[in-house]
């Protein structure tokens, strides 16, 4: 169904869920105990690591894939092509809406998300991302 096989040889999926199954126990889910981790490898072959990080006000607590991304930038990483999100259980969870469109900034719609459902393109899990041509296009 997906985009890709699971066993792709050009990406280490099994070490990717390894090390985002590793993120979970980093994790700071003291609100909800949804405990999320993320590993991605960067087009240059390293690999970027993040966990959810909640805050009492909630609504300002940030994703692991947002961590991940963040991280990414500040060890001069810029482009994802491969990313792995796990719960606290060690199962495979979908990156929620924001993160898809976050994650399109630095992985385009190529980026490959391994999901319950495979290995799916981010293009499949958001078929209309708003991007840099958009703002462009709306500035002036």
């Amino acid at each position: 169904m997906g985009a890709a096989d699971d066993d792709s040889p050009e990406v280490p999926w099994e070490v990717l869920r390894s090390r985002a199954r590793a993120m979970t126990e980093r994790s700071y889910a003291p609100y909800s105990g949804v405990r999320v981790g993320a590993a991605g490898i960067t087009d240059d072959g390293s690999v970027v690591e993040g966990c959810n990080v909640e805050n009492a006000s909630m609504g300002i607590g940030t994703c692991a894939e947002v961590n991940l991304c963040g991280a990414m930038v500040g060890t001069g990483g810029r482009h994802l092509v491969a990313l792995a999100v796990v719960a606290g259980d060690g199962a495979p969870i979908i990156p929620c809406g924001r993160c898809r469109q976050f994650l399109h900034e630095f992985g385009g719609s190529q980026l490959l998300v391994d999901t319950e459902y495979g290995i799916l393109t981010l293009g499949e899990l958001l078929p209309h991302p708003f991007g840099p041509d958009d703002v462009g296009a709306r500035a002036g």
